[in-house]
Order: structure tokens, then C-alpha cells, then sequence
């Protein structure tokens, strides 16, 4: 499966953490690449050609984004004398064939199951191209991970409400469900013969999956643990059964082994990274006479491949066999980031994905594992311009037909406004200075005045253009400044499309400024999204651009629950006080009133 590493520190009980990009090749074959992009649409790559196969969007992709992704296990499909491959699961079509369509049965991928971060979990079909079922109800928290029973039609899944669910894809409801840990089940690894499970919170556990009862319990890393696979197919009770674990902000992998006698405290194996690691790939070892092979990409973008027998302790940690990595054509290199890799029965051929989440491009590569360190170089853009390439048709016009195009810097119509017409009384025919029409805007006009000079969008679209082009402070202060949600929104919609980038990019700059303009930036913010979504996602290299806006979206929304916690807090406690003011002056007019009585009735006693 995969799922992100981009793990906080060790959390506290019923805290989140924040999960990247899942992205996963298929298994067997690996003919697909399953990915979920910023835009939380699933998209289905096919590895042979380099096109895309399928795209599903979730109904609530916005609010219940992936989390995590893994393929189910290969289904039984029949093969026609067409060549055609049809699906062999109770979903399929149930015709009768002939003997002469007949064919061999050969293993496919089907089933794709996703974590969302609202605890459901989504099944997707790939032969139907389309959503398989929707289990929901077995938890409160976002989903962290999902594991598929190898044999039987089970599904397990690990949440931040600190359960893990048995799901049973038949009857598409909960099987069994039970606690694992008294923090956030963050990754999950179900063992070959299916009669063991790993799970990972503060600590990992083995569970017997007949019993639901912990089997064995590791200890040993300081945060939270994002990877656990099996590196072996050997049995428990052989001394011979080891699994590999990664955490977040952790620079090595650990192994460890399952003895016979329980002495299995400490990891046996280390594995050097350069960075955390995000997505893994293993061939298992079946025997003591055969290495395990493993390819590990970082959260840097490298590649680390190893080659090990285990067979008992190794005091030093090992350092990759070889390092990959991937550059770009520029006269300054720029790192390319590997986003997963897939081993194959040759073990100098390699499976990549690399550039970005919305269009990766996807290689077989044959590397020398003689060298320990490997730089590919690859001319990323050109490829992505090539795989993007579509047929433009020209339209027919008609004669009589007006071409109409908005006022804008690059187009032919010339921008008509308020702040000027082409005959001025008393001046030249000259175009005025952008520092002159600055001069005559007034961002709020009073109200009779004649004469006063309306606010255009147009106007607003040009300048902010230009103050785009020539970073001048003083012309996007003029345009930041209105806050008026209609004229935010004509002026973004009437923006040309070379400008939304360098707009996010300078409102990003401005949103980490003062607490009010951040308010402020956020309409705009809010407008650019609502009318660019398509371009932005367009582009190639937009996760790089927009990594700082993200991370800064992302911190924001972890503080906006611990101050949501607190301004709860703070209101019980003024209600508090107010009560205990009332009650106060409530006591001290009783007091005042007895006072003034008994004084009056001395008085009335003096007076007689």
C-alpha cells in the first residue's frame, strides 16, 4: 500500500498528523500507477504506454481528500479469443460463452481501496471503471492506512480514532473491530500466509488475526512509525520470520526479527537513508540461501537500493548498494524528485515515477548497481509537453461574425475605463503614467460628489498586471486594499492566465505578513481558486511553486483547532466570571440595603 510519510513528532492521544501523496504501483505486473494528486482526484496511469487510463473523482474530494491508497489482489479474469479480458468477480457479467470463446484464466488487478481523512474507506473498481462500494461506519477519524487480506475477501484499516477494522468486502460491512493502541494507527502490513498483522501507533504490534490478540509488541522508535513490511515468508515459530519498519523524521530503516523465544526487543538490521523514507518496494526472502531486495525512495527524492541476507544481527547499519537520482537538462541542474520506484525480476531493471503528482512521467530504466551512485538525466518538461499534446481544430468564422475580446495587456481591444478617454479636455493625446492614474483612483469615492471617478474591474485586472510584472509595491497595495468581494472576484475572472501564478506566489508572500493583511489576502486567495482551479492544476510543476502556500494552509489549520479549543475555554471562563460579578453586586446591594434600613430607623429613633 501506500500511504505519506510526511509524519509530525510523536503525538499525543487524539492528535493528527498531516499524510502526503499516496502513490503505488499495482502489483504483480505493475502495469498501472495509482496516484491521488492536491486535487483529490484518483488517477490510473498505464506503465506500458505513459497515458493516462482512468480518472475517478470522489463525491467529497474536497472535503474528505485520500489518504492512503492499495491495490487489492490479482482476481481471476478470463481471456476471450478476442483478446479481450472481462472481469471474474460476482460484479462481472454472467453470459454463457461458447467453447470456442473460451480461454485460459490469467491473474488481474481489480479492486483499489482509499482511506479518506472522513473514516470512510472507498472501493474502487478498475475493470468497471467505477466505484466498486463505500464502507463507512466503522470509524470517527481520519484513515491512515489500509491493508488487504491476501487471500480472503477481507479488508483491515488503521484510523486516528485508534481502531482497526475488519471489514468484510462481500457484505461491504464491519467484521470485527477492535483498539490497537492508545495513539493514531498509522500504518499496517498484513503477513504473507495472512495470519498476522502488523500495526503501528506509539509502539508496533504483532496481532493474531484469529484472536485479536497481541502476539508480539515492538519497541523502539521515537515517532511515528509510517512504513511495516514483511521482508520474510518463513513462519514465526522458525526464528525466521523478519519486517521492516520506517518513522517520520527518521533516517534509517529498521529490521526486525520474530524468535522463537520472545527475545526480540531490539532491531537486528539498520538501513542507512539519506531522508525519511516515503514509498518502498521488496522482493521477500524465502529462504536463508536468498537475499531480500528493497528500493526505498526518500521524502529528498532519492533512490536507495539494498541487497541482504537476513540471517540474525548486524551491529553497523548498511549503506545503500546504490543511489539514484534524477536531474533535470538545465545549465543549473535541478533535482528531479522520485516519487516511487518498483523492483523486477531483473535486478539491474527498474520501474520509475517521477516530476509530479499531476502528471508523473513513468520510465524502465536499466541501472548499473556496480556504481553506488547513479544521476540520470532527464529533460522532464519536454517529456510532459509531448505526453500533453492534443489536437487544436481551428474554427470556421463567418464573415459577418465580431471577434470580442476582453481589455487586457496582450489582447487587441483597447481597455476602456474611467480613468481616461481618448479625447482629454486640456491635455496632450499622450497616455498618461500608471503613477497618474494612481493618482486620480479613489478606492472610495464619496458618495454626490460628481465627477468622481467609478472603480472598474478592468482597471483593477491592468494594474494588477502591471504591478505583477514590475513587483511595484505601491500599485498592488493600491489593488490589495479594496476589499469588496464583487470587484475581487471580476477582477481575478478578468485576469489573463500568465498572471494567476506570480498572483498566488505574491499573495502567499503577503499572507505571512500582519494578521490583517493575511485576512485580507485570503478573499483574494479564496477568488483565484474559486476561478483558476483548472489552469493551476494544469500545470507541471505547480507542487513546487505552491509548496510553501500549502505547508502554511496546513499549519494554519492545526492552529485553528488548538485556538478553537482555547477560545472555548476562554468563553466558559468569562461566563464564569460575569455570573460571579452579578451574584457579587447582587450581595453587596443586600448589604447596602440593610445598611441604609438600619440607619433610617436610627434616625427615626434620634428624630422621636
Amino acid at each position: 500500500s501506500a500511504r505519506a510519510s510526511s509524519v509530525g513528532s510523536e503525538r499525543s492521544k487524539g492528535e493528527t498528523f498531516s499524510l502526503g501523496l499516496p502513490c503505488v504501483f499495482s502489483p504483480k505486473s505493475r502495469q498501472y500507477l495509482a496516484l491521488c494528486a492536491q486535487d483529490g482526484r484518483l488517477r490510473i496511469w498505464n506503465t506500458d504506454i505513459k497515458t493516462l487510463n482512468q480518472e475517478y473523482v470522489p463525491s467529497a474530494h474536497l472535503s474528505a481528500t485520500c489518504t492512503c491508497i492499495s491495490w487489492g489482489p490479482c482476481r481471476k479474469a478470463k481471456v476471450c479469443v478476442g483478446g479481450g479480458i472481462g472481469p471474474g468477480g460476482p460484479e462481472g457479467p454472467q453470459r454463457k460463452k461458447r467453447k470456442s470463446e473460451a480461454g485460459q484464466v490469467e491473474n488481474q488487478v481489480d479492486l483499489l481501496a482509499l482511506g479518506t481523512a472522513a473514516g470512510s474507506v472507498i472501493i474502487y473498481s478498475t475493470v468497471k471503471g467505477a466505484l466498486h462500494c463505500t464502507l463507512d461506519g466503522g470509524h470517527s477519524g481520519g484513515v491512515n492506512c489500509v491493508q488487504w487480506h491476501p487471500e480472503d475477501c477481507l479488508l483491515y484499516s488503521g484510523s486516528d480514532d485508534t481502531h482497526i477494522v475488519e471489514w468484510d468486502l462481500q457484505t461491504g460491512k464491519a467484521r470485527c473491530k477492535w483498539k490497537a493502541d492508545r495513539a493514531s494507527v498509522t500504518s499496517l502490513c498484513v503477513s504473507p500466509d495472512g495470519k498476522l498483522l502488523l500495526s503501528a501507533g506509539h509502539a508496533i504490534k504483532m496481532w493474531d488475526l484469529e484472536t485479536k490478540e497481541v502476539y508480539r509488541k515492538f519497541t523502539g522508535h521515537s515517532t511515528a512509525v509510517t512504513t511495516l513490511r514483511f521482508a520474510t515468508t518463513r513462519p514465526p515459530d522458525s526464528n525466521g520470520l523478519y519486517f521492516i519498519s520506517g518513522a517520520a523524521h527518521d533516517r534509517l530503516l529498521s529490521v526486525w526479527q520474530v524468535r522463537e523465544d520472545g527475545k526480540d526487543k531490539n532491531s537486528v538490521v539498520s538501513f542507512n537513508l539519506t531522508d525519511e523514507p516515503h514509498h518502498i518496494d521488496l522482493f521477500t526472502s524465502n529462504s536463508k540461501e536468498e537475499a531480500v531486495r528493497l528500493a526505498v525512495v526518500c521524502r529528498d527524492g532519492q533512490l536507495h537500493l539494498f541487497e541482504h541476507f537476513l540471517n540474525g544481527p548486524c551491529k553497523k547499519p548498511l549503506s545503500p548498494l546504490c543511489t539514484v537520482q534524477i536531474t533535470g537538462v538545465e545549465d543549473s541542474p535541478v533535482p528531479v524528485p522520485l516519487l516511487a520506484a518498483a523492483l523486477t525480476t531483473d535486478t539491474h531493471s527498474l520501474l520509475l515515477a517521477y516530476g509530479n503528482h499531476l502528471q508523473p512521467v513513468m520510465e524502465r530504466v536499466e541501472v548499473n548497481t556496480a556504481e553506488r551512485h547513479v544521476c540520470l538525466t532527464r529533460d522532464v518538461h519536454t517529456t510532459l509537453s509531448l505526453t500533453m499534446a492534443t489536437t487544436v481544430k481551428t474554427p470556421v468564422a463567418n464573415a459577418k461574425g465580431k471577434v470580442l475580446v476582453p481589455g487586457l495587456p496582450g489582447h487587441q481591444a483597447p481597455v476602456k475605463g474611467s480613468l481616461g478617454s481618448e479625447k482629454r479636455k486640456g491635455t496632450d493625446a499622450k497616455e498618461m503614467s500608471i503613477e497618474e492614474r494612481l493618482g486620480k483612483i479613489q478606492m472610495s469615492p464619496e458618495k454626490g460628489v460628481k465627477g468622481a471617478p467609478s472603480l472598474q474591474t478592468d482597471n483593477f485586472s491592468v494594474l494588477l498586471v502591471q504591478g505583477l510584472e514590475s513587483k511595484d509595491a505601491n500599485i498592488l497595495n493600491k489593488v490589495f486594499q479594496n476589499r469588496k468581494d464583487f470587484f475581487i472576484k471580476t477582477t481575478i475572472a478578468r485576469l489573463p492566465l500568465p498572471a494567476v501564478l506570480p498572483l498566488v506566489e505574491e499573495i502567499t508572500k503577503r499572507m505571512q505578513g500582519h494578521p490583517y493583511t493575511a485576512v485580507l489576502m485570503v478573499r483574494w486567495l479564496k477568488a483565484v481558486l474559486m476561478q483558476h482551479t483548472s489552469y493551476l492544476a494544469s500545470l507541471p510543476d505547480l507542487v513546487f511553486k505552491l509548496g510553501v502556500l500549502y505547508h502554511m494552509i496546513e499549519s494554519r489549520v492545526k492552529m485553528f483547532h488548538k485556538l478553537t479549543k482555547l477560545h472555548g475555554k476562554l468563553y466558559l471562563l468569562m461566563t464564569q466570571v460575569r455570573l460571579s460579578s452579578c451574584s457579587k453586586i447582587v450581595h453587596l446591594s443586600q448589604m447596602y440595603y440593610l445598611i441604609a434600613s438600619s440607619s433610617l430607623k436610627n434616625w427615626v429613633i434620634i428624630a422621636t
